[in-house]
């Protein structure tokens, strides 16, 4: 007997109480997007459990994905049965013999979460166990380390039975946090923010710096598979890209070298607040790792957050460069990100860029220009692409999407 379902456990947001079935419609949606290549899937969802059922769906393909999606403590494939002892010993004994191979050790592991079900936990171990070695020939009994554990759970409106569970990848649902925008460069760092980000329930949309002709095509599409990593976990992200050239040419004129690079964080700053308003979030998310840069020390940042009272996240800010390079090899998006194409952070970098600069200097040069009507244009200038399995499509006006 073949899988025909699977039944997925809720981590966190079984501690949410009264805003549970929130969380919960949250999670089922995050389903629903990462699984739309496969129209004939159908998800149920209650307080306590979720089920997937499959309808001739590739169980493996829906695995690999669930895998990635926030707010999943564990899942299982499963088998439904009727709440029969008779058709539970049927099912049972034809989802073992396909998984057993000789010499293989089992256990059952009953849960009776309807305490009206005529057998106990003892009971049902007992009684499906015995009914297993009976029918298949060389099983053997394992109770610590079993090569086949089969899991009966008794419910209210029927049993499911199954013999493997998956780790979730844990956290909340996308979009049950908010919503933010990541400053997604084309490093290591800044996905890694993003997907920390999105395991906290936060749904992203990323903003991305382009400066041509001093950054290439090859640097943009690079950024935009790093989008499509991240759009793997929730179903879809928006990439917005900015045309910075000219912000960056004129501060490379305006400002002195040892604070150009300063500016050019304020400057990109500004902006992504500008787009934050107009999409209505709530936060800024960086890459920022304390030290690890001229620009991210903490003189720097002070400097920097003056130009915006939004709230900007930093999830990797006591993080060591290993340990951020590990879950960047984990998530996938480290190859893409040391393909060497260069993005705007890295083009016109000061031989000694100011690691302590002072607030009132940089205002100081910064008033020299008006950078205002500069930055307007690059927010109306913005190139947005909408990544994922629901869309490919490609807006040029900020106005289409409010």
């Amino acid at each position: 007997m073949n899988y025909d379902r699977i039944l997925i456990r809720y981590g966190e947001i079984s501690t949410k109480g009264r805003n549970r079935s929130k969380f919960v419609e949250r999670l089922r949606k995050s389903i629903a997007r990462a699984l739309v290549a496969f129209p004939e899937i159908k998800i149920q969802a209650d307080r306590d459990r979720m089920y997937i059922l499959l309808n001739g769906a590739s169980g493996e393909q829906v695995i690999s994905i669930l895998k990635n999606i926030f707010g999943i403590q564990s899942f299982s494939p499963a088998i439904k049965v009727e709440r029969d002892i008779e058709k539970i010993k049927e099912a049972a004994l034809s989802l073992v013999k396909r998984l057993y191979k000789e010499g293989n050790t089992f256990k059952v592991t009953g849960k009776r979460a309807d305490k009206t079900f005529e057998l106990n936990t003892g009971e049902i171990n007992h009684e499906f166990g015995g009914y297993l070695l009976k029918n298949i020939t060389g099983l053997k009994v394992d109770v610590k380390n079993p090569d086949i554990n089969l899991q009966i759970e008794v419910r209210s409106e029927a049993v499911y039975l199954t013999c493997e569970n998956y780790p979730g990848a844990g956290g909340l649902p996308v979009g049950s946090a908010g919503r933010a925008m990541l400053m997604l460069s084309g490093g290591i760092d800044s996905p890694v923010a993003g997907y920390l980000s999105m395991k906290r329930g936060v749904e992203i949309e990323a903003v991305h710096f382009f400066s041509p002709p001093f950054t290439s095509e090859r640097s943009k599409q690079k950024v935009i598979d790093l989008a499509k990593v991240l759009s793997g976990i929730s179903g879809q992200l928006m990439l917005h890209v900015v045309p910075f050239t000219e912000i960056q040419q004129t501060i490379r004129k305006q400002v002195p070298e040892n604070y150009s690079m300063t500016t050019t964080r304020r400057m990109m700053l500004r902006i992504t607040d500008e787009i934050m308003k107009r999409r209505k979030g709530l936060a800024i998310i960086t890459g920022e790792s304390l030290g690890q840069v001229a620009s991210q020390t903490l003189e720097s940042m002070y400097a920097i957050n003056e130009v915006t009272n939004t709230p900007v996240l930093r999830p990797l800010v006591a993080m060591d460069k290993s340990d951020i390079i590990k879950i960047a090899q984990e998530i996938g998006t480290h190859d893409i990100s040391i393909l060497p194409y260069e993005d705007c952070c890295t083009i016109f970098v000061p031989a000694s860029p100011k690691t302590k600069p002072r607030r009132e200097k940089v205002e100081r040069f910064e008033s020299f220009v008006d950078f205002e009507p500069l930055i307007q244009k690059a927010v109306e200038d913005i190139e947005t692409i909408q990544i994922g399995p629901e869309a490919n499509s490609t807006k040029n006006e900020m106005d289409d999407l409010f």
